[in-house]
């Protein structure tokens, strides 16, 4: 669908349109911007794997805590 859109005559077409509807002193601040939004959305990206990271680390170390409280007795009092 996609393939011959990048072929002959289209891509000039597409620029003049592009420069037409936006301007050309307007183009520079329009990627300047684009790429802004690029950067934000890869560091949101990351932070939100890093935090998704560090909350199964923590779901595995608060798992390892509850075996304690298994081991004593249902009156309270402490197995030696």
């Amino acid at each position: 669908m996609l393939r011959g859109l990048f072929e002959g005559p289209a891509p000039w077409i597409i620029l003049a349109v592009v420069i037409l509807l936006f301007g050309a002193t307007r183009l520079p601040a329009l990627a300047r911007s684009l790429g802004q939004s690029a950067k934000i959305f890869r560091t949101e990206v990351k932070d939100a794997k890093d935090e998704k990271a560090a909350e199964s680390k923590a779901d595995d170390a608060s798992a390892g805590t509850t075996t304690s409280e298994a081991t004593t007795p249902a009156d309270g009092t402490s197995a030696k």
